[in-house]
Parts: structure tokens; C-alpha cells; sequence
């Protein structure tokens, strides 16, 4: 299976450093100093499951790939649009992408069913550029359980979780996910094909909409944030909002907040990816994790008050950071 991993950071390269071991053809992509660091030592992973360095290709121009058959659409939802002319350089007829993005996709609503069927989330997609350029039929969702970090370009550090649920926009199970599940299971990592991928991605965005705000907003671990008691209620209202938004669009969870709250204590210190990006001088994932929760909920008529004062906090805090 020849693949390009499109933005070779903390998940991209893990996924590719893996996939490339266990013998897939894979290209990386990346710019500055991360793409020399690939270039001149590989990926170096560091991890609990054994250390190891793979080394796949690594470029900064995608025009010089060639087709391939599986893009792994890594970067961070805000960061799609400045890839736009060149993604179709990858693609042939065949080509699926795996949408690795955080929070609500872009494409959620589309081949959704329902009363929103098609309706385009102006907060990820604002011009319709992502939906004309990645039609519906490429994509293959993803949400991701594993922590990563970027320790120093080219080095990984794989803290925990080895799991990237899998799954189309049009509910079921086909033939060319399995096929992908397959190769990522080869490559010993978990990747269970989901027959409704929009039910995992609001059991993580429960999270994800509540810690990494809130997290950039404090300087705060996963683990101080649930044991503070100031803030633990906090988390909780905005994560009974998400659930209202989610029963809106007429998905119900399979986890309570109470063991999705504890499921974050469990992993202990670890900084979540926004207050990551923070300390390193980032744009922060805000309207992929936080904003789309807003829109959605303006969308369903669902009243969303903590989870939008927070919003504008962080995007206060967003446009005040000096990069």
C-alpha cells in the first residue's frame, strides 16, 4: 500500500514511522527543520511499547509523490487550506483520505441523512473549498486514541494508546476501510472499523471541546484540570452540552460524563495538543474542537453558554499569542 502522510508531526510520523516498518511504502510531509531531521535520521520513536527508528521517504513538495493510494490527512483542521492545490497531486481515481482532524470534519454533514444533510460547517469550511477539492467519496474518518509528542524534530514520544477508530461517512462497513483497517492492524496498531464513525468522534470531542480550551486557558494537565474543584463543574457543563448538541443530530453516547472525565485523570500530566501548541507559539485548533460545537448547537437550536464563553476566552487568548 503506497501512502503519504500529510503532515508529519507528533501523529503523522507515528502513524508513518509504524506503517513504514511493518512495510508499507510511505512518504512523509513536512517543512523546516521536522522534514531535515526525517531526511537525515528518520523517525526516532520513543515509547513504552519499545523504542525503534524507521525510515521512510520525507519531502516538503507533494507535487514530487505521485499518486498514491491512501493520503493520511494529518495537519490540524486549520491548516487544510494552504494544501489545497497541491493535495490533488496525490490523488488518482482511487485514492482514499483519512481525515485525522480533531473535533467535528468538515464533511460530517455530508451523505449524512437527516434534516442537514449536506450542510457545510462554515467554521471549517467557510468558502467550500476542502468539500470541492476532497470529495465525499475519498474519505475514510478517523478519531484518534493515542498521545503523542514532538520531543525535538524527528524524535517521537509515544505516551499511550495505539487506537485509530476508522470509518466512513456513509454508515457501514466497506471493503477499501477494512482494507486500510488491515494494513494499520499489520503495523500492530489498533483500528477498529466503526459502522458509525460520527459516534466516536463525539465520544472524543466530549473531551477534546472541554480540556484543550480550558487547558490552553490555565496551563493545565489533564489531571489538575479534573481535580480542581472549581473547575471540574465547568468541564462537566460544557461536556452536558455537547452531549445535547450530539442527541440533536440523534447520536446518543455510550459513555457517561463521569467515565469519560475519569478516563482523562487516568492519563495523568499529560498536556493536551492545544496547550502544546500554545507553548510553542502555535495557532491554536479552536474552531475544529470548540467553535464547531457552537455552530452545531446554533444549527439544532441547543443553548450552549459555557462552551461558547470559553470559546471566546481561548480566541481572545488566540489572537493575543506573538508568533
Amino acid at each position: 500500500m503506497k501512502i503519504a502522510v500529510v503532515g508529519a508531526g507528533a501523529i503523522g510520523a507515528y502513524a508513518g514511522a509504524t506503517l513504514s516498518r511493518s512495510g508499507c511504502d510511505v512518504t512523509l510531509f513536512a517543512r523546516g527543520p521536522q522534514l531535515e531531521a526525517l531526511q537525515t535520521a528518520g523517525v526516532r520513536v520513543r515509547s513504552a511499547r519499545g523504542d525503534f527508528t524507521a525510515h521512510p521517504q520525507a519531502t516538503g513538495n507533494l507535487r514530487t509523490v505521485g499518486t498514491v493510494d491512501v493520503v493520511i490527512l494529518a495537519v490540524k483542521a486549520h491548516q487544510i487550506l494552504p494544501l489545497l492545490d497541491e493535495l490533488p497531486a496525490l490523488f488518482s481515481d482511487e485514492t482514499a483520505v483519512i481525515s485525522m482532524q480533531n473535533g467535528i470534519p468538515w464533511w460530517y454533514f455530508a451523505r449524512n441523512g437527516g434534516p442537514f444533510d449536506g450542510h457545510r460547517l462554515r467554521s471549517l469550511d467557510p468558502d467550500g473549498r476542502i468539500g470541492a477539492t476532497i470529495e465525499t467519496r475519498r474519505i475514510v474518518g478517523c478519531v484518534i486514541y493515542a498521545a503523542t509528542e514532538l520531543e525535538s524534530p524527528g524524535v517521537i514520544r509515544h505516551i499511550e494508546g495505539t487506537r485509530f477508530s476508522l470509518g466512513d461517512p456513509v454508515r457501514g462497513v466497506s471493503p477499501r476501510t477494512q482494507a486500510i483497517a488491515d494494513a494499520f492492524v499489520a503495523a500492530g496498531l489498533k483500528a477498529p472499523v466503526e459502522p458509525d464513525i460520527r459516534v466516536e468522534i463525539w465520544v472524543k470531542l466530549l473531551g477534546n471541546a472541554s480540556f484543550n480550551p480550558i487547558s490552553a486557558l490555565t496551563r493545565a494537565t489533564l489531571v489538575q484540570m479534573c481535580d480542581d474543584p472549581l473547575v471540574e463543574p465547568l468541564i462537566e457543563e460544557m461536556m452536558r452540552e455537547s452531549v445535547a448538541v450530539a442527541g440533536a443530530l440523534g447520536v446518543s453516547l455510550p459513555i457517561s460524563i463521569e467515565k469519560r472525565i475519569d478516563g482523562a485523570r487516568r492519563v495523568g500530566s499529560h498536556k493536551t495538543s492545544m496547550l502544546q501548541d500554545l507553548e510553542h507559539g502555535r495557532r491554536l485548533e479552536l474552531d475544529a474542537l470548540v467553535g464547531s460545537v457552537v455552530e452545531v448547537g446554533e444549527l439544532t437550536r441547543v443553548p450552549t453558554p459555557a462552551t461558547s464563553h470559553v470559546y471566546a476566552l481561548a480566541k481572545l487568548l488566540d489572537r493575543s499569542v506573538a508568533r
